[in-house]
């Protein structure tokens, strides 16, 4: 009770601060994906396994602050953002952890090897999919000050400057996606063809952490369009 007290108190303190500390944990999630992978190059699975854990710990963490908030946001907020805007934003924001945790329970739910073929851009993707999200939570940090101002003047600008630049890394993450399915069909004779089918998932699972950065970027600039 003493716990749910303190999150109304927060909520009504300001309803952003625990988007923004579910967006961190969100983070941390996907910062363990190229870990991940490098485990699984090295052959590790015991490493594969702990990291699973990792992150199925952090996914967690992250859907109990998002029930929380669910839960005790009121319906009236008296602010520029509306109830509607903000669970939307959670939405998309968790959409990114759950995409971690699968890539995770799958790598240990079927031992995969690592083609050569696919090594070096695979990594490429997963690193470039964290700097997708590290730009996602950079602008979700920035929602105080919108608030502070007004969602108006010179800190909207800044916001969609970030917004515009999550946009790049995420067409790049798109961009790396597809070079690393192109390598993985070139090669499909190469491989066990159930193999191809979930490493094509992979890569697809992978390729949706940098979407669902950039859906929580356009979430922000629509906050600001209203």
């Amino acid at each position: 009770m003493a716990k749910k007290n303190v999150f109304r108190r927060l909520i009504r303190t300001s309803p952003l601060r625990p988007l923004q500390d579910h967006m961190r944990i969100v983070c941390q999630c996907v910062h363990e994906i190229p870990l991940l992978f490098e485990a699984l190059i090295e052959g590790d699975q015991a490493k594969v396994q702990a990291i699973n854990e990792i992150i199925s710990e952090r996914e967690s963490a992250a859907d109990e602050i998002k029930n929380q908030l669910r839960g005790h946001l009121p319906n009236s907020l008296f602010l520029p953002v509306n109830r509607t805007d903000i669970l939307q934003l959670l939405k998309t924001q968790d959409a990114i952890a759950d995409t971690a945790e699968d890539i995770a329970g799958l790598l240990v739910a079927r031992k995969m090897d690592v083609p050569e073929f696919l090594r070096e851009t695979l990594m490429a993707l997963a690193n470039r999919s964290v700097d997708a999200c590290n730009q996602s939570a950079k602008i979700i940090e920035e929602l105080d000050e919108l608030l502070a101002v007004g969602f108006q003047g010179q800190e909207v600008s800044k916001v969609e400057d970030m917004v515009n630049n999550l946009s790049l890394v995420e067409s790049e993450t798109d961009e790396l996606g597809q070079e690393l399915v192109h390598t993985l069909f070139e090669h499909e004779d190469e491989i066990n063809p159930v193999s191809v089918v979930f490493w094509y998932q992979l890569i697809k699972w992978i390729g949706n952490i940098g979407d669902y950065a950039e859906n929580v970027g356009d979430r922000v600039r629509l906050l600001i369009a209203r």
